[in-house]
């Protein structure tokens, strides 16, 4: 017999025999084509005849075949042979048809295109990375991802004997390899690439003609490990000229005297930026004392890319005589800065003190400054209060938390309240999770109604603040509305937005929201490591004590509803809130001790005030006796900030700064002012109800 014609087909059936050689999950194994198959590597089925050789020049069954060329790399189906430039080698597992999908050993086939293979134990995926491509497998999931957009497979990646197994077309399709099926000898036969492979980046995000120095990054390699001895460029400048569009290629030789496919790049070289134009008008060039100034800002950028504004003297009335220079400066996104100034003028003769000024004309959600110590002097209005059946869950002690556990648990059913807010003092990042748990014997639905969060941040009052206005919002925009079902026995996440991020070292959180169930279900608040899985930790949590300082607890009827009839703000007058005297705190238990509970501050308490009569030309301010307030109202439905804006400019720091509300006009009117504390901020507060002077 002339071996040295055997064709390939006789060569694959009797490796077939080979399959029973042990083969480790990390290795593949090579068989030069010189090598004779015999016991020695086979074993003893593979019988103790002439040995087998495979010829690459030989033909098959009298035709000329170029199988085992350069380039080439045919797979068994069915089998573990995998043929490339004449060796013959072993696949760790044999490629597998599965309901009409070929599934390929991973290692093996990663090993012979020349490709590198990681494990990633953050998120359990296998890695593939092929130059500036990654591809992201997880065991039993149908889905891949290629340089991080989700793709589906042709079927589901599995283990076959602790081997990672692939459909392998997922691999072929995102890294282009061609391949074609040979029928006649049930193999499969991929093209493998010998040119080498060019590639660049450029690390500008944005490139400005005439400035910008471009660094380019190349990145280049060959599948046959030979150097790389030669780049060409074209179209490649280190400082662009002219603006508009340009293409850059970029292409290597290896030793062997092959090129790659060009690579190239598109860049956008954009003009040299120009500074903003800070510009600005007022309505006259001399005012009086006490006059309303209207400045009418018309600064302009090219790109309308103005960030940032800064003003001096940007005041709407000045109650000295003489000179003042108003000044604006713009700056854009580039940093560049454009500057206006004007100078007007302020006479002798006084239109209105500051005091009255400030009365007519400070905007709603503005704040002004005035004599606070003439607040208990007003007449305090004594209204009348009812409730509505809202639980309320405060999780709010201890503050700052520093173990992992659960920091609040309660069952509760019907409309519920949550108010949460706690810092992370464990030193690690953490999240913090609500989950519902339905202990019932029938199935139970916990349906989302409103739910405002902000944080994580490390200002506990501007967190508070955002929570209420977002709170307020989705009570408006109907945003957050969702049905949570929950079988017998089951648990699940709710207030998805409180564990989407994770909460560094010394940040704050704050949420209030409602549900409504229809029976009991059990809530959880707990702080974990920001790694580990809610679900199966809370078995293992322990309850958390409370600091002794901060308050938590469940509280029922926790909508207050104040009504008053009679007609308000013809004199000096408040409603006090929080205060404990005339509203007094809920009173409520701890459901982790036992223990009673008396909400100071009524935090989580929605206030619903409606007032009937309120007087022609009335000012309504929101005034704090408490200390520092940031927070939120609606009023008659809108949102207004107590005051608007954050930081300093945000805040009313002290009992002599008051904001502004509301304002009637010249006839009676209904007002409806919804109040909930803002978490961070300090109670009590008091609504303030003036006459105006007289418009001049």
């Amino acid at each position: 017999m002339n071996f040295k014609k055997l064709t390939f087909l006789a060569i694959f059936a009797v490796s077939q025999i080979a399959m029973i050689t042990p083969v480790s999950a990390d290795d593949t194994t090579p068989i030069k084509s010189d090598t004779a198959v015999t016991e020695a590597v086979y074993g003893s089925d593979a019988g103790e005849t002439d040995p087998l050789i495979i010829d690459n020049t030989g033909e098959a069954n009298g035709t000329s075949t170029d199988l085992a060329s350069s380039g080439k790399l045919i797979l068994k189906v069915n089998g573990a042979e995998m043929l490339q430039d004449g060796i013959l080698y072993t696949a760790s597992q044999p490629m597998t048809v599965k309901k009409g999908v070929s599934y390929i050993a991973v290692r093996s086939l990663v090993d012979r295109i020349g490709l590198t293979l990681t494990y990633d134990s953050k998120t359990k995926e296998t890695v593939i990375i092929s130059g500036s491509n990654e591809l992201r497998f997880k065991l039993n999931s149908n889905k891949y991802t290629v340089n991080g957009v989700s793709q589906v497979m042709k079927g589901t990646s599995y283990q076959q004997e602790n081997i990672f197994m692939v459909p392998l077309t997922a691999i072929t399709e995102a890294l282009h390899i061609p391949y074609v099926f040979d029928g006649v000898q049930k193999q499969v036969i991929l093209t493998l690439s010998t040119k080498p492979v060019a590639s660049f980046t450029v690390q500008q995000k944005e490139i400005i003609a005439g400035e910008t120095l471009v660094t380019y990054v190349t990145n280049s390699s060959s599948p046959k490990g030979f150097p790389i001895v030669e780049e060409r460029w074209e179209g490649r400048e280190d400082i662009f000229q002219e603006v508009g569009t340009h293409t850059v290629t970029y292409a290597v030789l290896d030793s062997n005297g092959e090129w790659s496919d060009p690579y190239t790049i598109t860049i956008e070289v954009k003009a040299p930026n120009l500074p903003p134009v800070a510009m600005f008008t007022t309505d006259k060039d001399e005012y009086k004392m006490g006059e309303l100034i209207t400045i009418n800002d018309i600064s302009t950028d090219e790109d309308n890319d103005i960030v940032k504004r800064n003003w001096l003297n940007n005041e709407l009335a000045f109650f000295r005589s003489g000179p003042v220079t108003i000044q604006l400066e713009v700056i854009d996104g580039h940093g560049a800065v454009g500057t206006y100034e004007k100078t007007i003028n302020i006479t002798n003769e006084r239109l209105y003190s500051e005091p009255d000024f400030n009365k007519l004309f400070v905007p709603v959600g503005r704040q002004y400054r005035f004599d606070g110590s003439t607040v208990p002097t007003m007449e305090k209005v004594q209204y009348t209060m009812t409730s509505e059946p809202a639980t309320l869950i405060r999780s709010n002690s201890p503050e700052t938390v520093y173990s992992e556990g659960v920091v609040y648990r309660e069952t509760a059913a019907g409309l519920t309240r949550f108010m949460v807010h706690h810092v992370n003092a464990l030193g690690k990042d953490v999240r913090m999770y609500v989950i519902a748990t339905n202990k019932n014997l029938t199935p139970a639905t916990v349906n989302i109604l409103d739910s405002g969060f902000a944080g994580p941040n490390m200002y506990a009052t501007l967190v508070g603040k955002l929570s209420v206005q977002r709170y307020y919002k989705s009570m408006q925009n109907n945003l957050v509305e969702q049905s949570v079902a929950l079988a017998p026995g089951e648990s699940k996440i709710i207030f998805n937005e409180l564990n989407a991020l994770e909460m560094k070292p010394m940040q704050v959180i704050s949420l209030l929201a409602d549900v409504n169930s229809d029976l009991p279900v059990e809530y959880t608040v707990i702080m974990i490591d920001a790694d580990q899985d809610a679900l199966t930790s809370i078995p293992y949590l322990m309850d958390i004590a409370r600091d002794g300082v901060h308050n938590r607890g469940t509280y029922p009827n926790s909508t207050r509803l104040i009504e008053y009839n009679d007609v308000l703000g013809l004199t000096n007058q408040r409603i006090s809130l929080g205060d404990n005297t005339g509203d007094p705190n809920l009173t409520g238990v701890d459901a982790l001790t036992g223990l009673p509970e008396s909400n100071l501050g009524n935090f989580g308490v929605m206030y619903k005030v409606t007032l009937n009569r309120v007087a022609a030309n009335t000012l309504i301010t929101f005034n704090p006796r408490g200390g520092e307030y940031s927070g939120m109202l609606l009023v008659n439905g809108n949102i207004i900030g107590l005051p608007e804006g954050n930081g300093a400019a945000g805040s009313l720091a002290t009992p002599n700064d008051t904001s502004v509300v509301y304002r009637t006009g010249d006839h009676e009117q209904k007002v409806e002012i919804w109040f909930t504390p803002a978490p961070g901020s300090n109670l009590p507060v008091n609504l303030l109800f003036q006459q105006m002077p007289e418009r001049k």
